[in-house]
């Protein structure tokens, strides 16, 4: 069965910093690459940041870059988002999904599995 689970979301003050993290059945981690991606009331999912199923290679949005970090470690299935000086505008739900492909991309209709979310909200 496919599983994708969130954690690590809150409620933080502007400027403060959060670990979301993924953890996921081996079917959908192992050899899969891993993104994050973001949804506000309204809008579409927006990319955050993607990483191969090797880590050798991390893409971000320009939005995040230089403030996020993805990482995994394949030995516990889990998929990292390190998230410091968050802005306010960084509030969404955030979910991970898993691509069975060994790069990561950034366009949510290329990703086969995904988590229900959780929730991220920047206090200003």
């Amino acid at each position: 069965q496919v599983q994708l689970a969130e954690s690590g979301g809150g409620l933080v003050q502007a400027g403060g910093s959060l670990r979301l993290s993924c953890a996921a059945s081996e079917r959908t981690f192992s050899g899969y690459a891993m993104g994050w991606f973001r949804q506000t009331p309204g809008k579409e999912r927006e990319f955050v940041a993607a990483i191969s199923w090797s880590s050798s290679s991390t893409y971000y949005a320009d939005s995040v870059k230089g403030r996020f970090t993805i990482s995994r470690d394949n030995a516990k299935n889990t998929v990292y988002l390190q998230m410091n000086s968050l802005k306010p505008e960084d509030t969404a739900v955030y979910f991970c999904a898993s691509r069975r492909a060994r790069v990561g991309a950034r366009r949510d209709f290329e990703y086969d599995y995904w988590g229900q979310g959780t929730q991220v909200t920047v206090s200003s």
